[in-house]
Parts: C-alpha cells; structure tokens; sequence
C-alpha cells in the first residue's frame, strides 16, 4: 500500500518538477492552483474510495454489491460535477487569488482535468474494493501504470510539444481513462467471482434503491459523514495555498512544491492506514477484540517508526531534495526558508493518517467528520486569522496546528472507545 500510495503525489512531483523549471513561475503557479481546485472538487467524493474499503471489509460475501453501489453513485457524482463546475471555473480561480498571469493556465488546466471526472471518482470506488478485499497488489498495478503512463505525457505534452499547463492536464486525463480499464480489467480477472455477482445484482429488481432501500440509506450515511470530513479536509489546504497566492507566484510556487513533499509523505503514511482499514473490518466482522489491538498495536509501531525515518530523510535530504524541483533562485530560496515545517510536520500528523484507518475500517464516520470540524474551523481559522501579520509562517503554524488537532482529537475518540469496549 506505500508503494502504490506514493505513485499518487509521485505524479504531482513530477507535474510540480517538469513546470518547475519552465522559464517562469506562472506556470507552475497556475497548475498549482489548479491542482488544488481540482483536488478539492475530486478528492470532496473520495468517499467512494473510503466508504466502499470499510463496507466490503466488513461485509460477509465478497462485497460486490457494495461495489456496484459506489459505482452508481460515482459514475451519476462525476457527470453531475462535469456539468455544474465548468461554467463556475473563472469564479473558482479568482477566489484562490491567482494573478493575471497565472489565471489563464488554470483554467485551462481545470477546464480539460474535469472531462475525466465519472472516471476517476468510479476508480476511487474499484481501488476501495480492492483494498477491502486486502488486494494490495491491484491498486499497486493500477496506479503504478496510471502514473507512469502520465509521468511519461507530462515529458512529451509539457516539454516535447510546449503544451504547458494543457499539457499536465491532459495527461491526468489520458491516466484517469487508463486507471479505470485497468481496474475492470483486474477485477476480472483476480476477483471473478464479484464480476459475477455485480452482474447477477443487476439483474435483481431487490437491488435498486427503488425496491430496498435500506443498503443505500446506509452508503449515503457512511459516505455523507466522510463528504463533510473530506470537504473540510480540502477546504483548509485550498485555504492553505489560495493564502500563499495572495502573497504572489514566488510563495505560491514554493508552497506548491512544499505541499507535494508533503503529500509524498502523507500517502506513504496512509499506507499503513489502508492497510489497517481491511484488515479492522475483518476483525470487527469475526467480533476479535485480540485480532483487533494486535493490529492496531503492530500498524502504530511501523506508522511512528516510518514518520521518523521520512523526518531523517527530509532533514538530511534538503540540499539535494529542493533543486529536484526548481532551478529558479526566488523559488529555491522561499522553499527552503519554510522548510523546517515540512520536516516537523510527519512527527504531529502520523496518528491523524493511522486512526483515520481505524475509524474507516470500523465504520465509525461521524467521529473523523467531528475530529475534522473542530480542527478545520475551531483550530485552523483562528490560528490563521491570530497570525496573518505573519505572512506565509503563519500559514504554514496554523498547518502544523491543524495536524496536531487532527491527530490529538482521534485519539481522544479511541482512547475512549477502546476504554469503553465499544469497537466490536
């Protein structure tokens, strides 16, 4: 699961890196903003990826209905936000605070990364069944293939034929399509029987929410809680970078590479959450209170151990890590005046990655929605709006904060619950 979750900020590394080192900041602030409106619209249903794990995780055949579910619901979301969010994009981009410069690239950007959308949000909902199904090895296959085959447009769109920030986004586009088939595809053949079953379900009038409703009050519940969680989520880094653009494209640019290092290290980190979520399920569905702690207690261990090694790397990796990814001094310096919070920040939010893995895989959606809440709005926006005179430092206290937050109120939730024996 580290392997096939560091692919996905691998990719927006290798976009940040590429545009980087175009002969002007705009571009990359451009994709920049892009990236991150676009993640916020994509990312809000990423959902479908964490509902579906802990639905077929915990369900008692192969979970294919679950399955078929989330596709439905992804397929009618991603049309849905293709049709609303295309007229809104000049709106969008004026409220992250994108210079005139910059501006044009992100709408170009946004505009082209939206026709994939049903797509990528119905490959969040096939990389969540297989996860569930502890099919670690699928996901590994489609994102690896997805990101290399994007890595490899980004060099000739970007570089070859001058594309720009066109080019980015086409590649995206051209790697959601390829996700996508891959995944039917495995699913086919490692996971028949479930093809089987989604058929047979199809062809079930007791299926359609029309004639039982009651599996589908029970997506819509789980998944709500983890929309709310999930938009918050976005809401604080689009924030986070519309704040650094305000400042001008030599912050936004710097923070833009920052927060892809710090994406780097929150997927690998999730890769013990993912793993932890399956794995929960299971021992939740057999009512094992000792499989349950021997799994939580082994995933802290490696989850802790590996947050202080990317905090060793980081720290000892600065003078080759930064000029990966732009040669522009402005930049570079920026980079790594803030940089210190990067190293910092894996140590405070290593428990807000591993008990997002427990509370998924148990189920329990409202108290990562709560935890998310009081974090984004009781702890982010005061910490922001206390140290605005600070400029881009503030910025950057008010993320380590939100992290803490984050982390500190999950294990509030889990002390107490485990306390309480209510996990099982």
């Amino acid at each position: 699961m580290i392997l096939s979750n560091i692919t996905v900020p691998l990719l927006g590394a290798v976009d940040t890196a590429v545009l980087g080192h175009l002969s002007s900041p705009e571009y990359l602030s451009g994709v920049a903003i892009g990236a991150s409106v676009i993640s916020m619209l994509l990312w809000a249903f990423g959902f479908l990826r964490m509902g579906t794990t802990g639905l077929v995780a915990r369900a008692s055949d192969s979970g294919a209905a679950w399955l078929l579910r989330a596709l439905t619901l992804a397929f009618l979301l991603g049309a849905l936000l293709l049709v609303l969010a295309s007229p809104m994009l000049p709106v969008i981009t004026q409220w992250m605070n994108a210079s005139a410069e910059a501006s044009p690239h992100a709408r170009d950007y946004l505009q082209i990364r939206l026709l994939s959308a049903p797509v990528a949000l119905a490959n969040f909902a096939l990389l969540g069944f297989f996860i569930g199904r502890q099919d670690s090895r699928a996901p590994l296959a489609i994102l690896v293939t997805a990101n290399l085959l994007n890595i490899t447009l980004d060099l000739v769109l970007i570089l070859g034929l001058g594309l720009g920030a066109r080019g980015a986004a086409w590649a995206s586009v051209f790697a959601d399509l390829c996700s996508v088939t891959l995944g039917w595809w495995l699913l086919t053949l490692r996971h028949r029987d479930t093809r089987d079953e989604m058929i047979r379900a199809i062809r079930d009038p007791d299926f359609w929410p029309w004639r039982n409703i009651a599996p589908w009050l029970e997506l819509m519940r789980i998944n709500g809680d983890l929309f709310v969680r999930t938009c918050l989520l976005l809401f604080t880094l689009t924030f986070f970078t519309a704040q650094g653009a305000a400042q001008g494209d030599t912050v936004l640019a710097a923070n833009a590479i920052l927060l892809q290092l710090l994406m780097m290290t929150s997927y690998a980190l999730d890769g013990f959450a993912h793993a932890t979520e399956s794995l929960v399920g299971r021992a939740i569905r057999r009512r094992s209170a000792g499989e349950f702690q021997r799994i939580n207690r082994a995933a802290g261990v490696w989850a802790v151990a590996t947050a202080m090694a990317i905090t060793a790397l980081l720290v000892t990796g600065k003078s080759w890590i930064l000029p990966l990814f732009t040669d522009i001094p402005a930049v570079l310096a920026a980079s790594a005046q803030y940089y210190p919070w990067l190293c910092a920040l894996p140590l405070v939010a290593v428990w807000s990655y591993q008990l997002d893995g427990v509370f998924i895989g148990a189920g329990k959606s409202r108290q990562m929605r709560n935890t998310m809440f009081i974090a984004s709005v009781m702890v982010f926006i005061p910490a922001w709006w206390t140290t605005r005179h600070m400029g881009n430092t503030g910025i950057w206290f008010s993320l380590f904060l939100w992290f803490g937050a984050r982390s500190f109120g999950l294990m509030v939730y889990f002390y107490n619950y485990t306390k309480s024996k209510v996990w099982l």
